[in-house]
């Protein structure tokens, strides 16, 4: 089963209590080669923090552009990691392993496939 993982980290206008410090570029190499290693990872970033841009299209069809990243909470998605293993068991597994568990959350998703037949 195919699950992504979403590295939430503390959001830069942040002032909310977060774990001290963050993951080292060498934690999460670590965690790059182990995932590798392993022929569970499928693709994974990291993501800039500082930019992006939300779209929502209202139901006149306007589309309404911000840029951002639109972040009124305290964390923001900092990277991901789609992985495919046996289980949520495994999901989880990996998850916690990530460095970015300690220092924010890693939410596991499953991912939609639909049925084909």
């Amino acid at each position: 089963m195919k699950y992504l993982l979403l590295i939430n980290t503390r959001a830069p206008e942040s002032t909310e209590d977060f774990p001290a410090g963050e993951p080292s570029v060498e934690e999460f190499m670590a965690y790059e080669k182990a995932v590798g290693d392993a022929g569970v990872k499928l693709d994974g970033n990291a993501l800039d923090l500082a930019t992006g841009t939300t779209v929502h299209v209202r139901p006149d069809g306007e589309r309404v552009v911000t840029d951002g990243p639109f972040a009124e909470t305290r964390e923001i998605v900092g990277g991901y990691y789609l992985i495919d293993v046996p289980d949520l068991d495994a999901a989880l597994d990996w998850a916690a392993r990530c460095p970015g568990a300690r220092y924010g959350t890693v939410e596991v998703r499953t991912v939609w496939e639909p049925d084909a037949s």
